[in-house]
């Protein structure tokens, strides 16, 4: 069940305090009451709300220092709407300059109470999508196909999207997890809410923590991934990569559904669903102790299993199409046509990249081809340049083979995948050895191997 939009109301009198609070819940919606302040900071610490009402004229502070304070140290928590007696225009640039979204006048007029709430609970709203928008990789979001493999795994996520439940995503590098997580949250009663990605992986074991889980200190609040998914859904890409003190901490989170920020001794509550995805057997690591064991089971409330894309060979035709026309509108790419030759050749090729492999050789095609229609032969040599990576990989005592007859953005790519799969290699599979050998910092370096469709777990790596 998803909660309802909470509103923190900041007042120094009482009887305005409590119209304003028995007129908001009769139309639905939570209310936290703060008279002063110190209060407010307070509420706002313990529970994050979706947009405050906050008074001027205050004893201890007045609202328009206390919108200062937090317009300073790092942004507004949310839509903040003054409620003023007798303000002045100089009042009202003030508020506006720091970040005010309206006004409501005393006395407060209920039809306008209501409205101004529900325009700033969707400016809230569209300002959360914009900003999850920014952070998404430019790849494509839809579980595309009408294969029986995918109308199955379409079927699943329609039963799971009614309930509330955490679903573990179990599936092989580059199956598209975090596509059928999307899908999930688009179809749940939570869609409104934001959809945070956390990437296990990719964040730097010694600011990890601050990150998932936030920081209070004198200088204010800090909210973690894990409290800005509140309201939505909380993706946990490659879980298995969190070390034992977080796995431990999230374990906590997930049984008391509150957390404590860094720095922090009150417990948040939080309100978000949890879907894990992993490439790795949870069960073998839980099993050798290298994964919480009771974690596993908290995120295996429902599993499921995303089919590699060998499986799904009936999709091809249409994620080819799906695919040519996405790059072609991204990349301001001329569309190509992939004949039912084409089609057929890619149905039967093993796709060991699965979804990954595909959309690279979609836009490999897109970009060095010409030509309405992809031909035969351009398919085979992308596929054989593959094949031969995959047979050769790049060692001390062999030099990379350069295609000197390749765009010097592909030779550059060619050049850049087998540099860092051969550090790689002499790193041992440590990507953090692997980040301090080649000087990159680990996050920048975690996405130019994803670019690049290296994963530092496969055992023989995709597409080398």
């Amino acid at each position: 069940m998803v909660s309802p939009a909470r509103i923190l109301v900041v007042d120094d009198e009482p009887d305005i305090r409590a119209t304003i609070k028995d007129i908001l819940e009769d139309e639905g919606y939570a209310v936290d009451l703060a008279e002063s302040a110190a209060a407010a900071r307070e509420a706002r610490r313990a529970r994050t709300p979706d947009v405050v009402l906050l008074d001027i004229w205050m004893p201890d502070l007045d609202g328009i220092s206390l919108l200062r304070e937090w317009s300073e140290r790092g942004g507004l928590p949310c839509p903040v709407v003054m409620i003023s007696g007798h303000g002045t225009v100089e009042t009202a640039v003030e508020a506006t300059r720091l970040g005010a979204w309206d006004f409501i006048e005393k006395p407060i007029s209920l039809t306008k109470l209501l409205l101004v709430v529900s325009h700033a609970l969707e400016a809230g709203r569209l300002k959360r999508e914009n900003e999850g928008l920014r952070r998404q990789l430019p790849a494509p979001a839809e579980l595309v196909g009408s294969g029986r493999a995918t109308q199955a795994l379409r079927a699943q996520i329609d039963k799971l999207a009614a309930h509330d439940t955490g679903v573990l995503v179990q599936g092989e590098p580059g199956t598209g997890k975090e596509t059928l997580a999307r899908a999930l949250h688009e179809r749940s009663a939570r869609r409104a809410g934001p959809f945070v990605t956390v990437a296990a992986g990719a964040i730097a074991r010694e600011h990890a923590a601050v990150a998932l889980f936030g920081v209070e200190d004198a200088n204010g609040v800090q909210h973690g991934l894990i409290e800005q998914a509140n309201g939505g859904t909380l993706f946990l890409d490659e879980v298995a990569d969190l070390d034992p003190e977080l796995q431990l901490r999230l374990s906590s989170v997930i049984e008391r559904r509150a957390l404590i920020r860094c720095g922090g001794h009150e417990p948040v509550a939080i309100d978000a669903r949890i879907v894990a995805a992993t490439a790795q057997d949870l069960e073998a690591l839980a099993t050798a102790g290298r994964f919480r064991e009771e974690l596993y089971y908290q995120l295996k409330v429902v599993p499921l299993a995303v089919p590699p894309l060998r499986e799904r060979s009936d999709d091809i035709p249409e994620l080819l199409r799906y695919h040519a026309d996405w790059f072609a509108n991204r990349d301001k790419l001329p569309y190509r046509h992939f004949p039912v030759a084409v089609q057929n050749r890619l149905r039967h090729y093993a796709w060991p990249g699965n979804l990954r492999e595909l959309r690279n050789l979609v836009q490999r095609l897109l970009v060095l081809g010409s030509g309405a229609d992809v031909g035969l032969d351009e398919v085979e040599l992308a596929l054989g340049q593959s094949a031969t990576a995959a047979a050769a990989p790049a060692s001390a005592a062999q030099a990379p083979a350069i295609d000197f007859g390749l765009p010097l953005r592909e030779a550059r790519e060619q050049f850049e995948r087998a540099y860092l799969l051969h550090q790689l290699d002499a790193a041992g599979g440590s990507v953090g050895k692997l980040a301090k050998a080649v000087g990159m910092e680990r996050t920048h370096l975690y996405r130019k191997l994803k670019d690049l469709d290296i994963d530092p777990r496969a055992p023989v790596r995709e597409g080398t």
